[in-house]
This record gives C-alpha cells, structure tokens and sequence, in this order.
C-alpha cells in the first residue's frame, strides 16, 4: 500500500474517534446499549465499544453526483428503536462535526462533507501524490 495512503487512511480513522467520542458524549444516553457490545471504553478501538461505531468506505462513486470519496456510515449499536427522524438527526450532527473536524485533521487538502443520496460522504483532494 501506498504509505501517503497509509497516513491518510490513519488519519482518517483518528478522526473518526474523536467523531465517535462526540456522538457518545451528545447521545451516549439516549438508546440503551446492545447486550453484545462492550460498553464505551472497554475495547481496544472505537469501533467495537459504546453506542455508535464510524467508520468509512472508499467508494467510486459510479452513480453519484459526488463521485468518488468515503462514504460515511454510522452505526447506533441498540436493540431499542430507532425512528428515522432521530437518526437523520443525529447523522445530519455529525455531518456536521465531520465537517469541522476536517479542517482540523487534513487542513492541507480541500475536502468536505456532502450528502450524497441517503448517506453522507467525504469528497475532494484524496490525491495520493502519484502521476
């Protein structure tokens, strides 16, 4: 693998968790938490423990209006229901988190967050330097 991609990709997941620790703090308490997830914390990563996992997946964009970039997804680990207003937003709130924290972890590249169909997704300069 590339190692501009590497960093990129290391980034990225930095930000997710400081993403993920945001969501937690902001509605950590509004769902009960499945009975297979650890709780938040107790995990080596993000991405196994709490209420919400993010992640992303590198998409090209076939279809879409955006083309390629990460497709945002965001996963609420509950049994309890979750109605769709509630989700869009809370998904709309860290859209617009992400957006902020774009800036923060990748303040040399022209990237942003857009709504792209039902979900959200990071677009612009994931150049990796290669001719």
């Amino acid at each position: 693998m590339n190692p501009t991609q590497v960093t990129l990709e290391k980034r990225l997941r930095e930000m997710l968790d400081t993403l993920d620790n945001y969501l937690e703090d902001t509605y950590g308490d509004m769902f009960s938490l499945n009975p297979n997830r650890l709780p938040r914390g107790e995990a080596s990563s993000t991405l196994y423990d709490g209420l919400f996992s993010t992640s992303t997946k590198f998409t090209l964009g076939y279809g879409s209006e955006s083309g390629r970039g990460y497709s945002v997804v965001i996963d609420i680990s509950t049994l309890d229901k979750v109605d769709t207003k509630t989700k869009d937003t809370i998904e709309a709130d860290a859209a617009g988190k992400l957006s902020e924290l774009l800036h923060t972890y990748f303040p040399e590249r022209d990237l942003q967050v857009v709504h792209d169909g039902n979900s959200y997704k990071i677009v612009g300069d994931l150049s990796l330097g290669i001719s």
